[in-house]
């Protein structure tokens, strides 16, 4: 990977995709591809889209969505719809190429690094970093983003992210750490409830033997990360990269002396935090506050 290449992307809520660029990626040209099949094979049975809906468990506008490319079908739809429409598999067929596609390139591009990761580290500066994320936090930061983005992109953007903590399961366990700033804890993004949800849900995940989470508190007089945010990942096959996060972009970095210094200031950051049991701690004090 060349230096500084890779995908870019914003600071809306932690390593959210740019979706402002009006690029289509290929991901849109597969959706509408399955979507016009979809049609093709209702339109040849005769079965309106309100029918059609009923009989597989959708809404005629789900429906709708799915044809015109603007949703990704799930694979049970898919199974539906072959079943329906009696295609013989030709369907279903379809699952491997949506699976491809079934979220923008670049959250493809950034969870095929996480996929790859051994080690993962992340300082989140404003927000809670996105892999931490409830979804119902995650999608209050969406719906908050400005240019908004339309329903159904919040969708895609929040299925994306919920998709991506797959890494918390996966085997054998990578090394997660994350130092979240007490700001984070205690800014009610999306109200008390949504902000609550996310306490408990960082307290669940903290609970994890391969989960470290650390807290900076906002009393520190020496801090490593007034930079701004940190993400690190240490691959299988040895390298180490990383990405930094700034207004409108961000890169990858994979230039050794770059990525060095990225590591070095997380080192500093996670010596400079509470502990992890102190910042569990800390975490069901805020809890308890809110």
């Amino acid at each position: 990977m060349a230096p500084g290449s890779g995908p870019n992307y914003t600071t809306d809520g932690s390593d959210t995709p740019d979706w402002d660029s009006g690029a289509e990626d290929e991901s849109t040209a597969v959706m509408r591809a399955i979507g016009r099949q979809i049609k093709l094979w209702r339109e040849s049975t005769g079965l309106t889209q309100t029918d059609f809906g009923a009989t597989i468990g959708y809404s005629e506008e789900m429906v709708s969505k799915v044809e015109r490319g603007v949703r990704a079908p799930k694979p049970v739809y898919l199974d539906s719809a072959d079943r329906v429409l009696k295609a013989e598999g030709k369907i279903s067929a379809m699952k491997p190429d949506l699976a491809e596609v079934r979220y923008p390139k670049k959250v493809r591009d950034l969870a095929k690094l996480e996929a790859d990761a051994v080690e993962l580290g992340a300082y989140g500066s404003t927000v809670v970093p996105g892999l931490l994320q409830s979804e119902a936090y995650a999608r209050a930061l969406f719906e908050m983003r400005r240019p908004s983005y339309t329903p159904d992109e919040v969708d895609r953007l929040v299925e994306a992210r919920m998709a991506r903590k797959s890494i918390f399961d996966r085997r054998p366990f990578p090394l997660l750490s994350f130092v979240l700033e007490e700001v984070t804890l205690r800014r009610p993004l999306g109200g008390k409830s949504v902000l609550r949800g996310e306490l408990d849900h960082l307290l669940e995940v903290g609970q994890l033997r391969h989960v470290s989470l650390q807290v900076m508190p906002t009393d520190r007089e020496d801090h490593a990360g007034m930079g701004g945010e940190i993400n690190l990942l240490k691959l299988s096959d040895g390298a180490t990269v990383g990405y930094s996060e700034a207004q409108l972009t961000s890169r990858l970095i994979s230039l050794p002396k770059e990525v060095q210094i990225l590591d070095m200031r997380y080192g500093m950051i996670r010596s400079q935090a509470l502990t992890p049991r102190e910042s569990l701690a800390f975490i069901e004090k805020v809890r308890g506050e809110t």
